[in-house]
């Protein structure tokens, strides 16, 4: 079953908050994102091993295109829905 990282970014593009989860299809992890995220955060991504899969708003960031892994990140995470 495939893994999707869901990452919440603050104004600021800095990682508010992360997780992890497994579907069998890419829209369940889009619907996913948009039903936890926080309020604070206005960016939410769906990675899907080192492919941005989805990103709202569109707009936002363009030139983040690099994945950061969870394990990586864990230390920048400011805040935990």
């Amino acid at each position: 079953m495939p893994a999707y990282e869901i990452l919440y970014l603050s104004d600021d593009g800095s990682l508010a908050c992360a997780f992890s989860v497994q579907f069998d299809e890419e829209m369940r992890a889009k619907i996913l994102a948009h039903a936890m995220k926080p309020p604070s955060c206005r960016t939410l991504e769906v990675w899907h091993g080192k492919e941005l899969v989805y990103r709202r708003p569109e707009d936002a960031r363009e030139e983040r295109r690099v994945f950061v892994p969870l394990r990586a990140a864990a230390a920048d995470i400011r805040h935990v829905a």
